[in-house]
């Protein structure tokens, strides 16, 4: 039977919850405001679903914020040697 659906769909988060994460594990002390997450967005550092934000405000790629996550890890080991 051929396929219809690609079944691998990527998971989006809210931006709201994307700040809460920030907040929670610290990623970032002070955390950015929610205009910084925001132009992150459109800056194309967050990749979103869509190029503005939805009837749900901002959805970003669960994966995106991850990779942008690791960039922050990156740059402290780089820093610190």
């Amino acid at each position: 039977m051929k396929r219809l659906l690609n079944t691998e769909l990527r998971p989006v988060m809210r931006l709201s919850e994307v700040e809460k994460l920030i907040k929670r594990h610290r990623i970032i002390t002070p955390p950015p405001s929610r205009k910084t997450l925001q132009r992150m967005c459109e800056d194309g550092t967050f990749d979103a679903v869509g190029n503005a934000p939805t009837s749900l405000g901002w959805l970003i790629y669960e994966d995106s914020f991850l990779r942008w996550v690791g960039t922050l890890d990156d740059t402290k080991i780089k820093n610190a040697a």
